[in-house]
């Protein structure tokens, strides 16, 4: 929050809407407990390729228009009443509303009326933050002129009157959270908690109210009804009978309400519960597993790597496409076609076996991108003409089957646990954030050693994550097959 002249009023600001959209404590605490904390690395790479849109734009602009660059309040005023076309770094403020914005521009309409206008990487104009910065400079301009969003694939968008119900709510209860003495109770969200800086400061919380919201796949709305229902704790969750549990939003079938109460168990006790018999599909497999760049020009994801185990499935039957960047996409996405087509050769039965949907949805995006839907190698991967895919998320018998003592089902979150598949990567720090890093340092490095140097971590980050899904595989054939 930013301090006005009376030092006992806390002004708002639109970029103080995606803290509110993601959590209302994070802003209470932001507020009035806050903390200084660093930029990990990824988010300081998506910060920097902002700063970069938005200069990309000032160029569109400046190329059409004299701009001007704003120093103060006073001087955004004085530039406006000028009726200069365009300012950048405007500043407004408006102490008995509470606000303040810094609008990347105000462009002047024909009208003489400016608009608000702002370079977001975001894709989609619909975000709820989004829309909340952008109607707050409306409201700071006191006009009826929309919004302009200049956005990261190259659209523009209009954030208009629409959208005015969202920032009036927004306000409120900013003004709110500025007048309440006592931070707001919230549900843990494992994905937000454990990256908020304020973690160390709810997680033991949550830990001491056995909060339900702990608790993998468990919505905050069925928390609140099973609250409601006198089902406040883990440890009472883990009694129940699932008969007895009425239905509620998100837990209305019999099984699901089975599932929660051992994922409750299985919290408590460290427990492992197999549900089914785990089948998996016979064949030659290998392992495959993506690295791609959301960060490109056309903000259409590069896949830089290809990551493919190979039998035996050492640490030697790595193989690999690589694409230094994404004016060589096509040829990489050629050339794992190829890669596959060769497999298919040498071994019966292929089955490509990953984790998630994530490979499968980037061969979808890359058929559809280069036009390629009939091609017979992309067609047989995505089991088209009533074949077979050969594609296996494994992630499915893990879902299906079992109930595992952690509050993430992702890959290293099965694969590092001592007790489960207890598979350690080389480099703790690594990671798809991590790898994404590292690749847009290697973009943008000049030595030869570097580049270099680059490479080979990040492909040993995606040897090690295919060196996984292996692990995960004879953990699962070995336990419950």
């Amino acid at each position: 929050m930013t301090v006005s002249n009376n030092p006992n009023l806390y002004l708002i600001k639109p970029s103080d809407a995606t803290t509110w959209v993601s959590c209302k404590r994070r802003t209470w605490l932001d507020m009035h407990q806050a903390v200084n904390h660093d930029a990990d690395p990824f988010n300081q790479l998506l910060f920097n390729a902002g700063l970069q849109h938005e200069t990309n734009i000032l160029a569109k602009l400046q190329s059409k228009h004299e701009v001007y660059r704003a120093a103060t309040f006073e001087h955004t005023q004085a530039l406006m009443q000028q009726g200069v076309a365009v300012i950048y770094q405007a500043r407004l403020i408006d102490h008995e509303l509470g606000l303040v914005g810094y609008p990347d521009f105000l462009i002047r309409h024909e009208c003489g009326e400016y608009q608000a206008a702002d370079a977001k990487l975001s894709q989609k104009e619909n975000k709820k933050a989004l829309q909340i910065q952008l109607g707050l400079y409306r409201r700071l301009l006191a006009g009826q002129l929309p919004a302009i969003v200049f956005l990261g694939d190259g659209r523009i968008a209009n954030i208009g009157d629409e959208i005015d119900s969202l920032v009036d709510a927004f306000i409120n209860d900013m003004r709110r959270l500025r007048e309440q003495h006592e931070q707001p109770a919230v549900r843990y969200s494992h994905s937000k908690c454990r990256i908020c800086p304020y973690f160390s400061h709810c997680r033991p919380q949550f830990d001491i109210m056995e909060d339900i919201s702990l608790l993998y796949g468990v919505h905050g709305h069925t928390v609140e009804h099973l609250a409601q229902n006198g089902i406040e704790t883990i440890s009472q969750l883990a009694t129940q009978n699932a008969e007895d549990i009425p239905d509620m939003p998100h837990l209305t079938s019999l099984k699901r309400k089975q599932r929660v109460i051992l994922q409750a168990r299985s919290f408590l006790n460290g427990e492992l519960f197999q549900l089914n018999k785990v089948t998996l599909p016979a064949g030659t497999w290998i392992h495959f597993d993506i690295e791609d760049n959301p960060l490109t020009s056309t903000r259409e994801r590069h896949v830089y790597l290809w990551g493919l185990l190979i039998p035996p499935y050492t640490r030697n039957d790595f193989d690999y496409i690589w694409t230094d960047d994404e004016t060589q996409d096509y040829n990489g996405w050629l050339f794992f076609l190829e890669k596959i087509e060769l497999y298919r050769t040498r071994y019966t039965s292929l089955i490509l076996a990953h984790y998630s949907n994530h490979e499968k949805n980037t061969i979808k995006k890359y058929a559809e991108r280069y036009g390629m839907d009939k091609h017979a190698t992309v067609q047989w991967l995505l089991g088209q003409h009533d074949e077979d895919t050969p594609l296996f998320d494994m992630q499915r018998p893990v879902m299906d089957n079992l109930i595992l003592p952690l509050q993430g089902y992702g890959l290293k979150d099965i694969c590092k646990h001592p007790g489960l598949v207890n598979f350690q990567w080389q480099n703790q720090e690594s990671g798809s954030q991590w790898s994404v890093v590292q690749f847009n340092h290697f973009l943008k490095a000049i030595e030869t050693q570097k580049k270099q140097r680059l490479k080979v971590e990040i492909l040993d980050y995606n040897r090690d994550d295919v060196l996984a899904t292996r692990k995960l595989e004879v953990w699962l054939r070995n336990h419950f097959t």
